[in-house]
């Protein structure tokens, strides 16, 4: 809604003694949006500023030249399905991206955004270099209670072509890690809005703000708070190196929304194999860590 200014210019003149003054508003001054990406995005169509979802509640913008202390790469340990490996060098902050890099050997990387949350909005401003036979680019919900399959998982964007040229939606499910699939022909080596909306009725996928991917079938969705992960997973025999990029990421609560009771603290290191490092687990964090925790969200970090 435009805010008219409070001030007003005046102008006085004088005919024949008598003084009269005309009273001219100054031009309407426009609200930000504050859905709209940040202002030097590389991604300007969003699901966020097509569909009104207003402020996030968080999100972070990769200025410095460190990975943010709520970020928290996976390892060192054995990669995806224990092939390659995943190691915190892997991921780097420069030039206000995120960025995971992998070699031809598999050494590639993988990164968790904590807090979680059962139910919300997610979404990232992404780009993904050509990779070759067996190197994916994923953007992914994953269980905070680290109990998959039956906790779930939501890959809202898996890039599995070499050619960066077909997006695919994977929702895991149940003791069997049964799936419901879709995909999308995008151009993904271009910076793209990968957004996932998940509310108790619905679980919706969207790029650049058009919607790609939805379900209803409530028995298949995730039981339990999840959070954000970026990975580069390494399938065996890939070709390399490459590479993919983050330029900001945001998430949003909902009014149905339920915090993580698990977390990691600031600044430590995640796994993607919590039987073999469960100290890397989420858990209950200690008062200050909570503390820690809290303001840095509370500031939108």
């Amino acid at each position: 809604m435009a805010v008219l200014a409070a001030t007003l210019a005046l102008s006085a003149v004088t005919t024949a003694g008598t003084s009269v003054s005309s009273v001219a508003p100054v031009a309407p001054v426009p609200q930000a949006d504050p859905a709209a990406p940040p202002a030097a995005s590389h991604c300007t169509a969003t699901a966020a500023q097509k569909l009104g979802w207003g402020a996030p509640t968080r999100e972070s913008g990769f200025d410095g030249t460190t990975v943010p202390p709520d970020w928290h790469p996976y390892g060192p340990e054995p990669g995806h399905d224990k092939k390659g490996t995943r190691t915190p060098e892997a991921v780097t902050v420069a030039d206000g991206a995120m960025t995971i890099s992998a070699d031809a050997d598999g050494t590639t990387g993988a990164v968790s955004w904590h807090p979680g949350q059962r139910y919300g909005r997610w979404e990232a401003c992404v780009r993904s270099e050509e990779g070759e036979g067996g190197l994916n680019a994923l953007l992914l919900l994953w269980p905070v209670a680290e109990d998959f399959p039956v906790g779930g998982e939501i890959d809202w964007m898996e890039i599995m072509d070499d050619s960066r040229q077909e997006t695919s939606f994977f929702l895991h499910y149940g003791r069997n890690n049964d799936q419901d699939h879709g995909s999308v022909r995008h151009d993904s080596t271009q910076w793209s809005a990968y957004a996932l909306e998940w509310t108790p009725t619905a679980i919706t996928a969207y790029v650049n703000g058009e919607k790609w991917y939805s379900t209803t079938d409530t028995s298949q969705f995730p039981p339990r708070p999840m959070n954000m992960t970026m990975q580069l997973d390494y399938f065996g025999d890939a070709g390399g190196p490459t590479a993919m990029h983050m330029d900001w990421a945001r998430q949003w609560a909902l009014p149905a929304s339920e915090a993580a009771r698990l977390s990691l603290p600031l600044g430590t290191a995640a796994t993607g194999q919590p039987r073999d490092f469960p100290d890397r687990k989420p858990r209950e964090l200690s008062a200050t860590e909570q503390q820690a925790q809290d303001a840095l969200v509370a500031r939108g970090g």
